[in-house]
């Protein structure tokens, strides 16, 4: 893929070696928080306390705000790259799901 369809920020350089970089760090931290926000947000779902609920929710927003901050440490540091979508690609994704619109309870 060429230069032009990447979207991703200059590499940060790490060193090659048998431990863990920084990089491999956050990246199994964010790994993690995204486990964790899934897990809280099933814990969610099946509270029944509405306080037990809250405090849950709380957590979630800390543990999904923190897996935020490590995406952007990781883009900031060109460690995480995005593949740019055509016109023609958004188009096709637009007509494949719109008739989806129908199947929705609320209008």
């Amino acid at each position: 893929m060429n230069q032009q369809t990447k979207i991703q920020n200059p590499k940060t350089q790490v060193p090659e070696s048998p431990q863990m970089s920084d990089r491999d760090l956050i990246n199994d931290i964010l790994a993690t928080e995204k486990y964790m926000t899934a897990s809280y947000s099933t814990a969610m779902n099946e509270a029944s306390h509405e306080q037990l609920y809250k405090d849950i929710n709380g957590i979630f927003n800390e543990s999904q705000n923190c897996q935020r901050e490590l995406f952007n440490v990781m883009f900031q540091k060109g460690w995480y790259s995005f593949d740019a979508a055509s016109q023609q690609q958004l188009d096709q994704s637009y007509q494949q799901f719109s008739g989806y619109r129908n199947q929705f309870p609320y209008n």
